[in-house]
């Protein structure tokens, strides 16, 4: 059993090698653990940082990409090396790493193929109450469009199966963490979460401010949801044009009744009426369209796990041959 942590780090030379010496060197259950360390074009001393205090591995882009971007080269680096674990870091330090063995064992016991580390935002003291309100609000959104039981849907502190990897695939250019749980839950992996402790950290460079954040991670949440139940979005969007035309129409019938099945006046009503069911109608066949797409995306989906795993194999084999 392997266990890889990945730590995405932009600019981190600061707390770096303090998050690296902290990480557990034996675990129960584990024979191997490597750490990965992902930078994404930092300007300051966090390549020579990360190497002074010991990273087995060491991956830089050329620039700035961004989180998502840098969390799925980890992912897929830590598979290239073999993992049978993989779990993702701050290098912040918000999230200590002597807390690894207790995220890892659910997998370790085969309970679950994605952990989520709850930071219990209600009781941490460092948050606003405003962004604790935004959290516990933005989490039960995700809970309603994965089907999943998070409590705390953007915490990154993550572990992750082989299986939950190879079916990961970050589609979204702002934070896996939203992308991650709702495409786990839409695929039937198994998600548990831990209550973890968190320690004060600076301000986030994901984003400007709380309002920025929430408008990112709506629309992840929207495009994502969207992607795997396009049928029912649809059919959400056309219900208040099914709903306008139903009034006008019920409304248009009991006069033309009350006056002797006559209908004189009430023109705009009875065009708006028929517009807005026309309009209802459309979406919902624009929703049997996307649902028909769903099926090639949920095709080349199988695919790509397939050739991803095909890969991982491939590599393994290479590696246990050059051992002998």
């Amino acid at each position: 059993m392997k266990l890889v942590v990945q730590i995405p780090a932009y600019n981190e030379e600061a707390t770096i090698g303090e998050a690296i010496a902290a990480i557990p060197r034996q675990i129960d259950g584990v024979d191997h653990i490597e750490l990965l360390v992902i930078d994404d074009g930092s300007v300051d001393g966090t390549l020579d940082a990360a190497r002074a205090h010991g990273a087995d591995h060491i991956l830089s882009h050329n620039h700035n990409r961004g989180l998502a971007a840098t969390f799925q080269t980890g992912l897929d680096a830590s598979l290239r090396l073999g993992a049978d674990v993989i779990v993702n870091l701050d290098a912040d330090l918000q999230y200590p790493p002597d807390q690894i063995p207790a995220l890892v064992a659910p997998i370790l016991s085969g309970r679950a193929d994605l952990v989520v580390g709850d930071r219990q935002v209600h009781q941490v003291q460092h948050f606003s109450w405003f962004k604790r309100l935004l959290e516990k609000f933005g989490s039960w959104v995700v809970r309603q469009a994965s089907g999943t039981q998070v409590p705390d849907a953007p915490s990154g502190f993550r572990a992750y199966s082989r299986e939950a990897a190879l079916r990961l695939f970050v589609m979204t250019d702002f934070s896996y963490t939203i992308d991650n749980l709702i495409q786990a839950g839409k695929r039937g992996l198994v998600v548990a979460h831990i209550p973890v402790r968190v320690n004060p950290t600076r301000p986030s460079r994901l984003h400007r401010g709380n309002w920025n954040f929430v408008k990112r991670q709506g629309a992840t949440i929207v495009r994502a949801y969207a992607t795997y139940e396009p049928l029912r979005t649809f059919f959400y969007l056309s219900l208040p044009f099914f709903l306008v035309s139903a009034v006008l129409l019920l409304r248009i019938a009991i006069l033309f009744i009350e006056q002797g099945f006559r209908l004189p006046g009430n023109l705009q009503s009875l065009v708006v009426g028929i517009t807005s069911g026309i309009v209802g109608f459309l979406i919902v066949i624009f929703g049997l369209l996307a649902d028909r797409i769903g099926d090639n995306r949920r095709m080349m989906e199988e695919i790509l796990y397939r050739l991803r795993a095909q890969e991982i194999d491939k590599n393994s084999k290479s590696a246990h041959s050059e051992d002998k």
